[in-house]
């Protein structure tokens, strides 16, 4: 089983994008983020062009969106509201590719970028993504049971490791990366005992990057990167895990988003 997580930044904007990466890939199940189109608009007949007959989507208009595609039915689809908003972050279904083995179900998550201003007091796009972290630290142990197999994936906005950023020291008052951030990011991963699908293949003394800035004329010569987006998995999951992708190279794609799509293989 192959799964992919994207933050495609406009899924209509990006439709010829995803249809070539989903045929040079060839994915089992897809969860892209910031799909930023209302359910009405989705491109649900492109994407059923591409191979993927079960699709579930949560989106607005302008703003946000999740989705995940897949080769295998969806069941148990849910869509879920965070901190009191229906702001289109949090989408989740069940799938199996194995019939002799047990289902999975894969949360596909965006959490708030938080603004610029690290400072909950002053800006409140902060306090929204700090109680957006917190409020899913409790939720997962309270609803889903960490023995079965679970994977958590998407556009997770922090960048937890030293190596996660291009600099460490020069990055730990900026917003992704500050200390707040990285303790509140912690409890959330040790919440479930999660395994860091990405990690369990480059060790956490290299640099891993997912997200560029647009600002940036030359990415590839500042290589000002971090590491945004995020695959975790149950336990039981860990010794199905067998090769990580980050296709660096679609950040130099014409018109490409600012994320890089994550692969990550399971043996069957």
């Amino acid at each position: 089983m192959r799964i992919l997580t994207w933050n495609i930044n406009s899924v209509r904007l990006r439709i010829n994008l995803l249809g070539e990466l989903l045929s040079t890939e060839s994915p089992d199940v897809v969860c892209l983020q910031e799909t930023k189109t209302p359910d009405e608009h989705f491109p649900l007949d492109a994407i059923r062009d591409f191979g993927y007959e079960h699709v579930a989507f949560h989106g607005m208009k302008g703003y946000n969106g999740v989705a995940i595609l897949s080769k295998y039915p969806l069941d148990e689809i849910k869509t879920y509201d965070r901190c009191g908003k229906s702001d289109c972050r949090h989408i989740s279904a069940r799938f199996q590719p194995d019939a002799n083995k047990a289902p999975i179900t894969v949360h596909n998550l965006y959490i708030p970028a938080g603004g610029y201003e690290p400072d909950p007091v002053l800006n409140d796009k902060f306090q929204h993504k700090l109680d957006f972290v917190a409020e899913l630290t409790e939720w997962f142990p309270a609803n889903q049971n960490a023995s079965d197999s679970i994977i958590a994936l998407g556009d997770m906005n922090i960048a937890p490791l030293e190596q996660d950023v291009w600099s460490h020291k020069q990055m730990l008052n900026v917003v992704s990366h500050t200390p707040i951030e990285l303790e509140l990011f912690d409890k959330f991963f040790n919440s479930m005992n999660w395994v860091d699908a990405m990690r369990h293949f480059i060790p956490a003394e290299e640099k891993l990057f997912s997200w560029w800035s647009y600002r940036a004329k030359d990415w590839t010569k500042a290589n000002r990167g971090r590491r945004l987006d995020h695959v975790w998995v149950t336990k039981p999951l860990e010794d199905s895990l067998k090769a990580c992708s980050v296709l660096r190279e679609a950040r130099s794609w014409d018109r490409p988003s600012d994320h890089v799509p994550v692969i990550i293989d399971f043996a069957s």
